[in-house]
């Protein structure tokens, strides 16, 4: 966090410039869930109250059962306008037999916008004419997506701006932050801590921690090992503790052995790191009794896989996410 940076002082400020920008217009929320775009939401929500309408894309590339808990909290907790659109099989469609990761990375982005675009239409009746789209975007995207200073580490879905044929104005008034900023900002919001400290989590979601092309089997492989991972992280106390864990599901697969048989099955590929603003990481040194519960449960518990392995690369070299 920067020395002269001051989270009441920056919340007060953005309130009044976005109420100064929209005025007595409507915004869209492109909504995920993750601390980013939901301390997005928040800000925006107290600039311009219910001129706020919060669309929520269920886009199939989600954690296990992170749909129904996104719906839940924005619904029942903080008592916005929230729309979910479940659009998993265009998303699918659009994803079918593409392997390189800044194409996927175009395509789910582009996806989103046209669904926004979809929504807003749908929605004219109801609320009038849309103008903007709020969007959770924070320093470290800018920077991995490509300044007039630095190459293109990695496109982010919600940098770059807006395709020429859309009728949206942008506002991202996360823009200029870093993750620990942008958790400052949400708990002087007053936001629910399990939003606050929430796993990162890319806006593509799992299509890039699928590598390779993206499949309805792959998407069950990767969530299921991915909930088992948390879930015996925060078994031995340590979700607290590691600033971001996750599986991910390298495109290769590999010979074992279950009973007498042989096999040829995924590999599942753990990723564990620390950091304070997603710029630079080091890997986490779990222990191996909590790694080793984690592998005899996901070969044991995960259709198809017969192999797990633990990244101990740190960024950089390596970026956090694998594409």
């Amino acid at each position: 966090m920067r020395k002269d940076w001051n989270v009441r002082n920056f919340i007060e400020d953005s309130i009044l410039q976005i109420k100064k920008q929209v005025g007595d217009k409507k915004a869209l929320c492109a909504l995920s869930g993750g601390v980013d775009s939901s301390v997005a939401a928040t800000m925006v929500h107290k600039a311009i109250g219910k001129n706020l309408i919060c669309v929520f894309v269920d886009h199939g590339l989600l954690r296990k059962d992170e749909a129904d808990q996104v719906e839940k909290v924005f619904k029942d907790k903080l008592d916005m306008n929230l729309i979910r659109v479940n659009a998993q099989d265009r998303f699918l469609r659009k994803l079918a037999g593409v392997i390189e990761p800044e194409k996927k990375r175009k395509i789910i982005g582009e996806e989103f916008i046209r669904v926004f675009e979809e929504e807003k239409q749908k929605l004219k009746n109801t609320f009038g004419h849309i103008d903007y789209l709020v969007q959770g975007t924070i320093y470290p995207d800018v920077i991995e997506s490509g300044t007039s200073a630095a190459s293109v580490i990695k496109s982010h879905h919600n940098v770059g701006g807006l395709p020429d044929d859309v009728d949206f104005e942008l506002i991202e008034p996360l823009r200029q932050l870093y993750k620990d900023e942008v958790r400052l900002v949400g708990r002087e919001l007053g936001l629910p801590e399990e939003i606050v400290e929430r796993q990162p989590f890319p806006g593509p979601g799992l299509g890039i921690r699928v590598l390779g092309e993206v499949t309805e089997e792959k998407l069950k492989i990767v969530r299921e090992a991915d909930f088992i991972f948390r879930d015996e992280i925060k078994k031995a106390g340590l979700q607290n503790k590691i600033w971001q864990y996750f599986a991910a599901l390298p495109d290769i697969k590999s010979v074992g052995v279950t009973g007498d048989e042989r096999t040829y099955c995924y590999t599942i590929a753990l990723r564990a790191v620390h950091s304070t603003n997603g710029m630079t990481s080091e890997w986490a040194r779990i222990p191996y009794e909590v790694l080793e519960k984690v592998s005899n449960r996901i070969v044991n518990e995960v259709e198809n896989v017969n192999r797990v392995v633990y990244d101990i690369t740190a960024k950089p070299p390596a970026t956090i996410e694998f594409e």
